[in-house]
């Protein structure tokens, strides 16, 4: 037997190498093989560059036809100007194309969304003291003889911070008695320099609306002052007025930051006047607060309160609170009726200088007239309790 070098598995045999490499099965045999992967190995390429020829015309193909089209319709156009020049984009919308329905402040023109939690509120809060229960009994008591009438109440003493709550952290439908919150927000731009009380606007179509008030009988184009809208807006509850005065402050999204700042988390204006589906809102409570703010030298100035009283001390509706009150008693108040909502809110200064907040929701069917009915009779009964 001749020396080995070494054994090796090779092809599922053993071969054995000698000195001059010289494999022991015979030559013919491994020539076969070679021959056979060269064979495999040129026709591995000849696929390949069928498939590489295939490819490149297919690609051509393609880059003829839409080249063109994309050069024709897209490239040309940025260095040639558009035959429709009135067609301009949105880029804030491309750029944030959720801002129309989420935002909560304008300004400069551009929607964004504002933080909701405040860290200091602008307003300051009602400092409470005791609970009228003896009151809320009373109220309690005239609610039951109205079971048709779901009612919110807050009523809260100048003096000594005694309260009186029923149901007054419910959100309800505001209809009306929003303008509060807007006027208040005027003034407070007003203040800011952004508005001046003697600026005009006119009446478009684009703000006229039905409802109260006597501006959706104007002429077209005829101007009003800012003041005027305001007293309109308050005395008459005019809704044509109060949607010209949220256009010239920045819209809705004005008025809801800015009540964000102050620091009320229920009170929100979604529509345009008419709110005939009650989706403006808010609680008492925060009504309450914005009432109680309007006489804070802190939030407003001596001159934007005395205007804010002059408008709500000339209400046209006095057939709610206001009828529950004796002679001598004064009332600075704004209304609210949407059919299924009824309502009244302000402040009561009584002849013997006893002064208290008041607001009193009243949920009811259609045009109930109970409504109206409870709500005077639980004046009646506030009044009576607070001061005599």
């Amino acid at each position: 037997m001749p020396e080995l070098a070494r054994r090796e598995y090779y092809d599922n045999r053993y071969y054995t190498k000698r000195e001059y490499n010289t494999p022991l099965h015979s030559v013919p045999q491994r020539q076969l093989r070679s021959q056979k992967l060269n064979a495999d190995k040129k026709k591995i390429e000849r696929n390949y560059l069928i498939h590489r020829i295939i490819s490149t015309a297919v690609v051509s193909a393609l880059a003829l036809t839409v080249l063109p089209y994309g050069f024709n319709k897209v490239t040309k156009n940025m260095f040639n100007p558009t035959p429709y020049k009135n067609v301009k984009a949105d880029y804030q919308q491309l750029l944030f194309p959720t801002s129309n329905y989420l935002s909560n402040h304008w300004y400069l023109g551009m929607r964004s969304l504002e933080g909701a939690r405040v860290k200091k509120p602008e307003m300051t809060a009602l400092t409470e003291g005791n609970e009228l229960i003896g009151l809320e009994n009373q109220l309690k008591g005239l609610a039951s003889a109205y079971s048709s009438i779901h009612p919110s109440v807050y009523v809260w003493d100048y003096q000594t911070g005694n309260y009186a709550d029923i149901n007054a952290d419910e959100i309800f439908a505001t209809a009306s008695i929003i303008k509060v919150p807007v006027l208040v927000q005027l003034f407070r731009s007003i203040e800011k320099g952004q508005i001046e009380l003697f600026d005009e606007m006119p009446l478009t179509e684009y703000y006229r609306t039905e409802g109260s008030g006597s501006l959706q009988f104007k002429a077209a184009n005829s101007k009003y002052s800012i003041d005027t809208l305001a007293r309109m807006m308050i005395t008459e509850s005019d809704n044509s007025a109060t949607n010209m005065l949220m256009a010239q402050m920045g819209s809705m999204t004005d008025v809801n930051s800015a009540v964000r700042r102050w620091g009320l988390k229920h009170t929100y204006v979604k529509t345009w006047l008419p709110d005939l589906g009650g989706t403006n809102h808010s609680t008492a409570r925060d009504m309450a607060t914005i009432l109680y703010n309007i006489d804070n030298p802190n939030f407003l100035s001596t001159s934007s309160r005395e205007k804010i009283f002059d408008y709500m001390g000339h209400v046209h509706n006095n057939r709610l609170i206001a009828a529950g009150l004796p002679a001598g008693a004064e009332f600075l108040h704004k209304t609210g009726d949407i059919g299924t909502m009824l309502g009244d809110a302000g402040i009561v200064y009584a002849p013997n200088g006893k002064r208290y907040i008041v607001v009193i929701f009243a949920k009811r069917p259609h045009n109930s007239p109970l409504g109206k009915e409870f709500i005077v009779k639980a004046s009646e009964i506030i009044y009576n309790y607070m001061v005599k």
